[in-house]
């Protein structure tokens, strides 16, 4: 649901419809304070994206800041993205079972926890996973998984 017009993070949620930028504004709010100190928000892709910037990791594939979140409104509800997962098994699992453990039910592909409603999301874990990454661990897993 990305208006092609926003370019910026302040734009895209002026886009959004009320209820819409509420919720997104809610989850943004839990990564923004948990958020490891090294990233930086931006707007990327159509998305609140969460990345190392290129001044601190400039060896990216894409040329792009190497993205750990990124959260969007989508046509059926919201996605979460969370590559910080993707590339650790062991933060996955956990990841999976704090969802478990909060009784919620996981609709996840590789990196993106899609949701309807704030009530589907446990932001609480949220926090904590976006708080286990820090810039040094997360360019050391880009680098270990790159060299394969």
């Amino acid at each position: 649901m990305a208006t092609p017009a926003a370019t910026t993070v302040a734009e895209y949620l002026a886009a959004l419809p009320a209820d819409k930028r509420k919720v997104i504004s809610k989850v943004r709010s839990v990564i923004r304070a948990n958020l490891p100190k090294g990233y930086a928000e931006s707007f990327l892709f159509g998305m609140i994206s969460y990345g190392i910037p290129l001044s601190r990791y400039p060896d990216t594939y894409n040329g792009q800041p190497l993205g750990v979140a990124a959260l969007a409104s989508t046509k059926s509800g919201y996605s979460l993205y969370l590559m910080c997962t993707y590339m650790d098994p062991k933060l996955d699992k956990w990841f999976k079972a704090g969802f478990a453990k909060a009784g919620k039910k996981l609709d996840m592909g590789k990196s993106c926890v899609r949701f309807k409603s704030l009530d589907d999301l446990p932001l609480e874990l949220v926090g904590q996973v976006i708080a286990k990454v820090s810039v040094d661990e997360y360019i050391a897993r880009y680098e270990a998984v790159k060299k394969k």
